[in-house]
């Protein structure tokens, strides 16, 4: 996989996957989830904020990928959401990579489904999964220095993360 651009037309399908330099479309991202026969759409936008464990005045962060393998594994995380809860309607998958600054958006994840309780659960699945099995590091830049991000671990496989799903309520 190549950086692929993240702005101009979402897919013809109902799954939007990708991680690039580009600035993450979220407002795009959103009205493109909202199906007719979804009563619920979650979004988590998370944002680079200015400290990190042990480390205050964080200025930036810098996103690296194992490019070949985001792709796929953004995949398999939107397949295992749909295999864990059937009925959802869209999944949005992005993440940006390169040079965030604080307060920039660096991953954006959007799930649309009937109810609101698959939404919020698909939508938590999701965003722990890419956390945990898309290889994709990123480095902290603080006042006393720069050094790769404390919580870093092994990737997963996706299935070995979260809870199975469990019924919602409408």
């Amino acid at each position: 996989m190549h950086d692929v651009p993240l702005g101009g037309d979402p897919p013809a399908g109902d799954d939007w996957i990708g991680a690039g330099e580009d600035v993450l479309p979220t407002a795009e991202a959103l009205e493109w989830a909202v199906r007719p026969g979804c009563g619920a759409v979650v979004t988590f936008c998370g944002t680079v904020r200015d400290h990190a464990e042990g480390r205050h005045g964080v200025t930036h962060l810098d996103y690296e990928a194992y490019l070949e393998q985001v792709e796929p594994r953004l995949d398999a995380v939107a397949r295992a959401a749909r295999a864990r809860w059937p009925e959802l309607g869209r999944v949005v998958l992005l993440h940006r990579l390169g040079r965030l600054v604080v307060g920039q958006v660096s991953v954006v994840v959007v799930v649309s489904a009937p109810h609101r309780g698959e939404a919020f659960d698909a939508a938590r699945f999701c965003i722990d999964a890419v956390k945990e099995s898309v290889p994709i590091w990123k480095r902290e830049t603080w006042a006393e220095g720069s050094d790769w991000g404390r919580c870093a671990h092994d990737v997963r496989d996706v299935d070995e993360v979260g809870p199975a799903a469990t019924p919602a309520s409408p």
